[in-house]
């Protein structure tokens, strides 16, 4: 069975080593493979503001890799269509990581294609992505305004041409995405959810999470990445598709997430977006760690898409430890309020069900 490992903190390059230590990676990697990474950089654009992945993901990832003598390491990656992928290579500091760590970066939009067949017909994909040995899928999970979210599946789009990439959105993304995870199989993902944004894969809206995990099998770190955000698997189209075509697995045992740690309180939500700030203006916050924090405005969030907003007092954070309080408690932290959405902390999906039975 494929387990996902879980950490909180906020020291990419730190968390993604203590993720590929837990999970042994090392084992999974033959002698002599040749390793290709493949983050998220869709756009020019600095982690911080919720769109790409965190360069610390990519170094520790790298530091791993060397250390246990795998030198044959490359990154690939493609921006979308209208942005320049080595510019967003300077911008995001990931071309002063391959500096530093003397690894070579791939723009894919300069690579040669292979057409392969798929359940939905044949689809153009980077040779770099298809011929390496192993492949690392390193997603930012964050809201999608087409997919509603987008995780490692998607993330596997920036292996395409841009002309793959335009007629995967003239024809729909849902088909598409679905048929390329059934080909293209990351070997590993790790999973950026430090800030990833709320609803935009541009980002903008960041939501502070201080998380990353890490699994064998794309679809089921995606219907994880769901629970996460307060979505069902049926919320996103391609994941039950790609599942019936051979992508992986949707289903999540009781055991099968591994937590290394557990999240820290602390503010920090004072640099919210204004989107998130309109959707916690009825939250009493106090001392509240910012994984339980956003698993609640990513259920608010998706309550609010869905036509029903929760505008009742809820209480959330360690201030509010043996208080009694009216209203709902979001965490145990909060056990003393009048009904409380049990966990440390609680899946945005769990409180998204908590919430729409009170309103």
């Amino acid at each position: 069975m494929n387990h996902i490992y879980e950490i909180f903190g906020t020291d990419a390059h730190e968390m993604t080593r203590a993720l590929m230590e837990a999970a042994d990676v090392i084992r999974q990697i033959p002698t002599g493979a040749s390793v290709a990474l493949k983050p998220n950089l869709v756009k020019t654009a600095t982690a911080d503001q919720g769109a790409i992945t965190h360069p610390g993901v990519l170094s520790g990832c790298i530091s791993y890799l060397k250390e246990h003598g795998i030198t044959d390491i490359s990154v690939i990656e493609s921006s979308w269509v209208g942005d320049r992928t080595d510019r967003a290579f300077q911008v995001s500091s990931y071309e002063e990581v391959c500096r530093r760590y003397e690894v070579p970066f791939y723009d894919l939009k300069k690579d040669k294609i292979k057409s392969v067949d798929t359940p939905d017909g044949p689809i153009a994909i980077c040779r770099r992505a298809l011929e390496t040995d192993f492949l690392i899928d390193l997603p930012v999970l964050k809201g999608h305004c087409q997919t509603v979210m987008t995780c490692a599946l998607k993330n596997l789009k920036g292996c395409i041409p841009d002309r793959e990439k335009r007629r995967f959105h003239v024809r729909g993304l849902t088909r598409p995405i679905a048929a390329l995870a059934s080909v293209l199989k990351p070997q590993l993902v790790i999973v950026d959810s430090i800030c990833g944004d709320l609803s935009f894969e541009e980002g903008g809206n960041p939501v502070q999470t201080n998380r990353m995990y890490l699994g064998w099998d794309a679809v089921q770190i995606d219907a994880y990445g769901c629970r996460l955000m307060g979505l069902d698997v049926s919320d996103v189209e391609y994941l039950p598709l790609a599942a019936e075509w051979g992508a992986g697995e949707l289903a999540i045992a009781e055991d099968t997430v591994i937590a290394l740690n557990e999240p820290q309180a602390g503010e920090v939500y004072t640099n919210s977006s204004s989107q998130v700030r309109t959707l916690t203006k009825h939250v009493h916050a106090d001392s509240a760690c910012s994984a339980c924090y956003a698993s609640l405005v990513r259920a608010l969030y998706t309550l609010q898409t869905e036509g029903k907003p929760f505008a009742g007092d809820l209480y959330i954070g360690q201030g509010w430890r043996q208080k009694a309080v009216n209203g709902i408690g979001i965490g145990n932290c909060c056990r003393g309020a009048e009904v409380c959405v049990k966990g440390c902390p609680p899946t945005a999906q769990e409180i998204r069900a908590a919430l729409a039975g009170k309103r």
